[in-house]
């Protein structure tokens, strides 16, 4: 099926990163950004519905930012002076909306990796 999706995993804990913020955005040909939605992850780390569902999706660039740094303070009790890590914005292009596009998050206190996921 079609779409977009992410999850968040918080590798300091070993679990999902549940109640993590996270905006998408598409970017048009000027390279402004245009607000998609906001969303929310849950127990599982997952946001509950596709952010970009099979009618949604159109080839282009997006952006996804994680709001890392708010995540960090609330579930890590981290100061902001301990911070390393604030907004993590991600940009990836989507050119076949036949296919899924998954963009999943890991993360650390002092680190992320990403990757496209199926």
């Amino acid at each position: 099926m079609a779409g977009l999706t992410t999850h968040v995993l918080d590798l300091t804990s070993g679990k999902p990163a549940e109640g993590l913020n996270v905006s998408l955005f598409e970017k048009d040909s000027q390279n402004a950004k245009n607000l998609l939605g906001n969303f929310v992850t849950n127990s599982d780390g997952r946001i509950s519905k596709p952010l970009l569902n099979e009618k949604e999706i159109k080839a282009g660039w997006y952006e996804l930012i994680f709001f890392a740094g708010e995540y960090l303070k609330a579930f890590h009790k981290m100061k902001e002076e301990d911070l390393f890590l604030d907004n993590i914005p991600i940009l990836f292009q989507i050119t076949n909306i036949e296919q899924h596009y998954h963009v999943p998050l890991l993360l650390s206190k002092y680190g992320y990796s990403t990757y496209r996921g199926s």
